[in-house]
C-alpha cells in the first residue's frame, strides 16, 4: 500500500491526497451510519466530493485541458465506494426476496475491513485509469478462486474442471497490447488531422455541401475514438497481465479474459442501433450506472441515469448538452426499434437493408450527440447544433410524440438468470461455512471443487 501512495504521489503529487479523504470518510460514513442508509449518504458525499474537486479544477486551474488530472481517478473511486456501499445495503439489510438477480448475485454479506475497502477501492491496477469492477469479483480474484469456475456439462448442468491449470493471460494481454498500439498510432497519425471543431468552422459550412458536412461529422467522431479504445484497452491488459479479469471457458475451452473489459470496438463501430452503441462502449460505466440508479429509480430511470452520467462525468457544459440529447435520441431509437423492427426480420435481404440503414442512421445520430461533448462550452455547442437546424432533435420529439412507447424492461438478462441460482449456492454455502456444518473432504480434486462451488456466482 505504501508503495502504491508513493505511486499516486509521484503521479498526481498532492492531490493524491483527495483519493485518501475521499475514501476515509465514505468508510466512516459506512460504518456510523449503519447499512439502511448508508448507501445514500456514501452516494451523496462521494458524488459531491467528487464534483467540487471537477469545478475546482475546471473553472479554477484548467478549463477545456485535456491533461492528466486526478478527477479522473477520483471518478473511477466515486463508482467503487458507491458500488460498494449498494451492495452491502443489499446484502446486509434488503432481503433476497426483494433483490434483483444481479443486485443478489453481488451483494456483500458482511463489512469489509479497512485494509479490504482500501485494496478494493486503491489498488495499483486499476487507481489511475480503472476499469471499475465488483467487490465480489475483486475479493475471488484476491483469494485466488477466480481460475476454479464451473463449466456447463453435457447435460446442462455445472461440471468442476479441477484439472485444468491456472489460465495464462499472455496472449489476451498481447492481443490487446497490439489493440493499444494501433489505437495509438491511428491517433498519433490521423485524429490530429480531422479535428471535430472543424464542423463549426465558417467557411466550412458554408462551402460545405450537406452529404460532405455529414461524412465529415461521421469521419472526425470515428477518428476522436481511438484514444478511447488505447485507455480502456491498456488499463484492462493491466489488470489481465495481474491475472485479474478471467471469466471463464468458452463452449471451444479457451479462456475469456473479458470480466472487467470495458468496450468491444467491433460492436461500437457496427452498432445498428442506440442502445447497441451504449451497450459496447465504457460498459463498466454503464454497468455502474444501471445497478445504482437505473434499476432502483422509481421514476423516469432513462432520464435519471442519463443526468447522474453527465454529473460523474464532470461539469463542462457540453456533458449536459450530449447526454440529455442521448435521453431524446435514446427514447426515440426505441420507439422506433419497437414498433418498426419486426416488420424487417424476414426475408433475410430486408433484413440486410433495415441493418445497414440502422448503422448509418445510428453512426449520425450517435457522432451528432457527441459534438458537445468534444468541444465541452455551450457556445460552440450550440454553434453545430443550430447549424444543423436542430434536426435529429425535432426529429427525436415528434417520433416520441407520434409513435406509442413500451416501458423498458427492467429485469434480468439472461446472464443475470444464471447467476440468481448461482448466488443462491453461494448463500447457502456462505451460511453453512458459518455454522460449521460442512465437514472437510479429503481429495484434492474435491477441494478444488468446493472453492470453485463456492465462488461461481461471482461472475459476471
Amino acid at each position: 500500500n505504501a508503495a502504491i501512495w508513493y505511486f499516486l504521489l509521484f503521479c498526481e503529487k498532492q492531490y493524491a491526497l483527495h483519493f485518501l479523504v475521499q475514501s476515509g470518510i465514505s468508510y466512516c460514513i459506512m460504518i456510523i451510519i449503519g447499512v439502511e442508509n448508508m448507501h445514500k449518504y456514501c452516494f451523496l458525499f462521494a458524488l459531491g466530493y467528487l464534483t467540487v474537486c471537477q469545478i475546482t479544477r475546471v473553472y479554477i486551474f484548467d478549463y477545456g485541458q485535456y491533461s492528466a488530472d486526478f478527477s479522473g481517478p477520483m471518478m473511477i473511486i466515486t463508482q467503487k465506494i458507491t458500488s460498494l456501499a449498494y451492495e452491502i445495503h443489499d446484502g446486509m439489510f434488503r432481503k433476497d426476496e426483494e433483490l434483483t438477480s444481479s443486485q443478489r448475485g453481488l451483494a456483500v454479506r458482511r463489512m469489509p475491513s479497512l485494509l479490504e475497502y482500501l485494496s478494493y477501492n486503491c489498488n495499483f491496477m486499476g487507481i489511475l485509469a480503472g476499469p471499475l469492477c465488483s467487490y465480489k469479483d475483486y475479493v475471488t480474484f484476491i483469494e485466488g478462486g477466480s481460475h476454479h469456475l464451473a463449466q456447463p456439462g453435457e447435460n446442462g448442468k455445472e461440471e468442476m474442471q479441477c484439472e485444468r491449470a491456472e489460465p495464462s493471460p499472455n496472449v489476451a494481454v498481447t492481443q490487446k497490447l497490439l489493440v493499444c498500439g494501433l489505437s495509438l498510432l491511428f491517433h498519433l497519425t490521423i485524429s490530429n488531422s480531422l479535428p471535430v471543431e472543424y464542423n463549426i468552422d465558417e467557411d466550412f459550412q458554408a462551402t460545405a455541401s450537406w452529404p460532405t458536412r455529414v461524412i465529415y461529422l461521421y469521419i472526425s467522431l470515428l477518428a476522436a475514438r481511438p484514444k478511447y479504445y488505447f485507455a480502456w484497452t491498456l488499463a484492462d491488459a493491466i489488470n489481465n497481465a495481474a491475472g485479474f479479469g478471467f471469466r471463464g471457458y468458452d463452449e471451444n475451452g479457451t479462456a475469456r479474459w473479458d470480466l472487467i473489459s470495458n468496450l468491444r470496438i467491433q460492436q461500437i463501430e457496427m452498432s445498428t442501433s442506440f442502445k447497441m452503441f451504449l451497450d459496447n462502449w465504457n460498459i463498466q460505466t454503464a454497468l455502474w450506472l444501471k445497478r445504482v440508479c437505473y434499476e432502483r429509480a422509481s421514476v423516469s430511470p432513462t432520464i435519471q441515469t442519463f443526468i447522474l452520467s453527465a454529473v460523474w462525468h464532470g461539469v463542462y457544459p457540453g456533458y449536459y448538452l450530449t447526454f440529455l440529447t442521448g435521453v431524446v435520441m435514446t427514447l426515440a431509437a426505441r420507439a422506433m426499434r419497437n414498433n418498426f423492427r419486426h416488420y424487417f426480420i424476414k426475408p433475410p435481404q430486408l433484413k440486410l437493408l433495415y441493418d445497414v440503414v440502422t448503422w448509418i442512421v445510428t453512426q449520425i445520430a450517435i457522432s451528432y450527440t457527441v459534438v458537445p461533448f468534444v468541444l465541452l462550452s455551450v457556445k460552440p455547442s450550440f454553434t453545430f447544433y443550430s447549424s444543423w437546424y436542430y434536426c435529429l432533435h425535432i426529429a427525436g420529439i415528434l417520433v416520441l410524440s407520434l409513435l406509442p412507447v413500451k416501458k423498458a424492461q427492467r429485469g434480468k438478462s439472461t446472464h443475470e438468470n444464471v447467476q440468481l441460482a448461482r448466488s443462491k449456492k453461494f448463500d447457502e454455502r456462505e451460511n453453512a461455512l458459518e455454522q460449521n456444518s460442512v465437514s472437510t473432504t479429503n481429495s484434492v480434486c474435491s477441494q478444488s471443487q468446493e472453492t470453485a462451488s463456492r465462488h461461481s456466482s461471482l461472475r459476471q
